[in-house]
């Protein structure tokens, strides 16, 4: 989509052989480059680079994160590194490219960077685009209150290729039923809180993997995570945290749960913290939840 619209323009296209922090960083100075898309991964190594701060980037208008949530701490070193020019959108293969967009200008107020509440978000819906928050019954909920979203416009699918079936389910009438959970704020900003196949339930509580992502994130060892629920016999589901840490440094999960206790509810608690070298991922950077799922749930009749 990058490309079409730069080669439109008579603009220029750089592509590189793989996703290098370092072959990213010097092809932003050495071409200039002005518009930039990169899952949150990605950039997380980008700003562990030792040379990330030794390089211009000021030809950079927009740098676009999308794909997976990004964390809000690591946001911050973003815009500090790269400058007023990150940009969040939202959107999916059945929904391509914008549904929402949070501008550059929009991480800021009075010169400032924004609030957590305005990081953590994905920006409001774009121009022809219906979206709305429904419950389990499709009816709209109040603004403030967790629904899936659900979006109506052109850009949307006519359907799954020979799959009338599953067109039926995600599509109601006229409207994409994304499997994403979230919420609108009072500014009319969309906050997503998480897949809806990634809820946990332990103890009869409906927890959102996401609000614990964000504080885990941001422990400076800590380079990425993934919540999930493990099987438990007691609570039913365990919500288990799975760490990959930043290269040469260290923490103990004593010491990530501790910051987790400081900041969520004793339901929302990692009860099991476990390291891993390197979390799976697919091609666009998103982590592989149900993969890492399958190895806690093996032997199990049930998944849930």
């Amino acid at each position: 989509l990058f490309t079409l619209a730069a080669l439109a323009q008579g603009g220029r296209a750089v592509i590189l052989p793989k996703a290098e922090p370092e072959l990213i960083i010097d092809a932003i100075q050495q071409h200039r480059v002005t518009e930039l898309f990169l899952p949150p991964t990605v950039i997380y190594r980008m700003l562990d680079h030792p040379a990330v701060t030794q390089r211009d980037y000021s030809s950079l208008r927009y740098f676009v994160y999308a794909a997976a949530p990004m964390a809000v701490e690591k946001l911050r070193r973003a815009l500090k590194v790269f400058g007023p020019c990150m940009t969040q959108v939202f959107g999916q293969s059945e929904a391509p490219a914008l549904c929402t967009f949070l501008a550059p200008e929009e991480h800021f107020v009075d010169g400032e960077i924004a609030s957590d509440d305005v990081l953590s978000s994905c920006g409001h819906p774009t121009p022809f685009v219906q979206l709305r928050i429904l419950d389990e019954g499709n009816c709209e909920v109040p603004r403030g209150e967790k629904g899936e979203i659900c979006v109506r416009s052109d850009l949307v699918t006519p359907g799954y290729y020979k799959r009338p079936d599953l067109t039926d389910q995600a599509i109601i009438d006229g409207w994409l039923h994304t499997g994403d959970v979230g919420f609108y704020d009072p500014e009319g900003r969309l906050h997503i809180c998480d897949r809806k196949k990634d809820m946990i339930i332990s103890g009869g509580f409906n927890i959102y993997p996401q609000e614990i992502e964000q504080v885990i994130w941001s422990h400076p060892a800590v380079q990425d995570c993934a919540v999930i629920g493990t099987p438990d016999g007691e609570w039913g589901e365990a919500v288990t945290a799975v760490v990959e840490l930043n290269a040469g440094m260290q923490a103990s999960a004593d010491d990530i749960l501790a910051l987790c206790r400081s900041r969520l509810g004793r339901t929302k608690v990692p009860k099991r913290l476990d390291f891993i070298d390197s979390l799976p991922r697919s091609a666009n950077g998103k982590v592989l939840k149900r993969e890492l799922r399958s190895g806690y749930w093996q032997g199990q009749s049930r998944q849930v």
